[in-house]
Formats: structure tokens, sequence, C-alpha cells
């Protein structure tokens, strides 16, 4: 329990330093988003009228004071408004992010069919060349930028081949080259962690014995190797997955889908700081909270790491006996 404490305060702590940084570099901006929006003609508003509307907006307050404001709203569930639409920040968080976290889940979980694919053919293959060339993919794909795949998807598999549509597309074709653009980058780490794990499991003493024992290596690979060889890969996999809000906006910008992505963009051209802090501070909450639970999720699943009654921190570097990777 004390464990799981410390891990919420100093999530709890990072937090609050992302949230404040982000206040101070949106706050340096140039510009002023509420006379980007009013100060037109077109709309006849006198100085007055705009002056009240800072006001409305609190911009009229000094620095440290908009920033107590905003970090007591934020911790009360209130975002703030939109300067560009007057509608609530979290009101529009909320509408654009089930399509971002749909599709920030399906690219995730095919990232990760991807990354098993290639560490597990990587090891089983038959031939040396084979198991070089798989090996090879992961630097491949982590070279490759997101906003290039996801027009080379879209101008091979919908303008040339046709096989997937881009405009008009049901909900799930039109998901389909956006959850691969996404996968294909964040499979890269992973797969090189997992390959790099494997190797170095496959070499401890009680793979030896197992071998010695007359199993084969299909067996050895998925019985005892693997869930060794999983942990590390599990620490990648949070960070990973925190971050996908940032790909997803990439990729919902390439392929005009609704989301997160969409009020991003809009929000950055016209300079709607609460909607922008807004996103950063999800953003930062996401990668803080998956990554908490998967430091709470390692003593679960490592025996090795959890305290003991009377002795130091556990040795995550001991490796298991054979008994423990037999059983």
């Amino acid at each position: 329990m004390s464990y799981a404490l410390r891990r919420a305060g100093q999530a709890a702590i990072v937090l609050i330093a992302a949230f404040s940084a982000t206040f101070i570099l949106l706050q340096l901006l140039p510009g002023d988003a509420i006379l980007i929006k009013y100060d037109n003609p077109e709309l006849g508003l006198t100085p007055d009228q705009i002056e009240q509307i800072r006001i409305a907006y609190g911009a009229d307050s000094s620095w440290w004071e908009q920033y107590w404001a905003t970090l007591t709203g934020y911790a009360q569930g209130d975002l703030g408004y939109s300067t560009q639409y007057g509608t609530s920040v979290l009101q529009l968080i909320g509408e654009a992010l089930p399509a971002t976290a749909a599709l920030a889940t399906l690219g995730f979980a095919l990232a990760v069919l991807i990354a098993f694919s290639i560490a597990f053919l990587s090891t089983l293959a038959p031939f040396a060349w084979l198991r070089e060339g798989l090996r090879a993919l992961p630097g491949v794909f982590v070279a490759v930028p997101v906003f290039w795949l996801g027009i080379l998807l879209i101008q091979v598999f919908s303008f040339g081949l046709g096989w997937v549509p881009i405009v008009g597309a049901d909900p799930v074709a039109g998901l389909i080259l956006p959850v691969i653009t996404l996968a294909v980058p964040i499979s890269a780490p992973l797969a090189q962690i997992l390959v790099r794990s494997i190797d170095e499991v496959q070499l401890q003493p009680f793979v030896t014995v197992v071998r010695a024992k007359g199993a084969s290596p299909s067996w050895v690979l998925w019985r005892s190797v693997a869930r060794n060889a999983i942990l590390p890969t599990l620490t990648i996999a949070g960070v990973l997955f925190g971050e996908l809000i940032g790909g997803a906006v990439v990729t919902e910008t390439v392929f005009g889908r609704p989301g997160i992505g969409r009020i991003t963009e809009q929000a950055v051209a016209n300079q709607d700081i609460p909607v922008l802090q807004g996103i950063v501070v999800l953003a930062a909450l996401t990668f803080v909270v998956v990554n908490l639970v998967v430091d709470l999720l390692y003593p679960v699943l490592d025996p090795r790491l959890r305290r003991r009654p009377g002795s130091q921190r556990a040795r995550a570097e001991s490796a298991p006996t054979p008994q423990e990777a037999i059983a």
C-alpha cells in the first residue's frame, strides 16, 4: 500500500509539473486569442465590449492569478471555455475523445500483435536470412514518419488499388488505414525491446536446463522465455500507450478524421489556449495513469520485485530458478 501511495504521489507531481510547464509556455506565445477572434471589423464590437469579453475570460488578470484560477478549476473538473467557440473545453474534448480513444486502442493492439509476431518469428524462423530480415524490420518501421506512411497508404490502397475507401467509408473501413498508420511506428520499439529481451533470457542457465530436458524450441520460447522477456517490454509499452494521443493527432489530421487531432489543429491555428491546455493535460494524464498502472502491475507480474518484511528492495535482476521456469 505504501508503494502504491508513493507512486500515486509521484504521478500527481508529474501531472502538476506538466500543467505548469504547459501554462507558462502557452502564456509566452505571441498574440492574443481573444483579439484574433473578436477584434474583427465585421463583428462591429467596440473596444469596451472586447474588454468585457477579456474580463469574462479572465485575460485581464495577472499571469499568476490566471495560473491559480486555471489550476483550481482543473482540480474541480472545470477546464474553462474555448475562446474560439465559446463552449466548454471539457465538452469539446468529451465529444472528440471517443473517436481518438478507439483509434489509439486499436492502433496499440495492432502494434502489440506486429511486435510479438516479429519477435517470435525472428526467434523460431528456420533460416538465418529470414531471422535477420525480420530483426531488421523494426529499424525500418521506426524510421518511417507517421504522416508519410499515412499518405503512402492512401495513395496505394485507396486511390491506387481501391481496396479501402477513404471518402464516404463506413466506420469500420474508415479505421483500417489510420490504425495501420498509427500501429507500424509504435510496433518498432516494442519489437526491438522484445527481441533483445528474448535473446538475453535465452542465455540464462534455467533455459539451458529446460532445453537439456528435451523441450522443443517453441515450447521453451512460449513456456519459459516469453514470460520472463515480456517484463521489460511492459515498461516501453506503457510509455508508448501514453504517447498514443500525440500520434493520433497526426494520423487524424492526415486522414481528416474527427477527434482530438482535429480540434488540436484548429486550436493551434486560432491560438485557442484553453483548448490547447486541456489537450496537453489530457495527454499528460493519460501518460501518467498508464505508467502508474504499469508500475503497480510490475510487482504483481514479477514476484522478485515484491518487498519482503525486514528486507531491502528486491533485486529485479536476479534470474529465476530452473524450478520456477519449468513450473
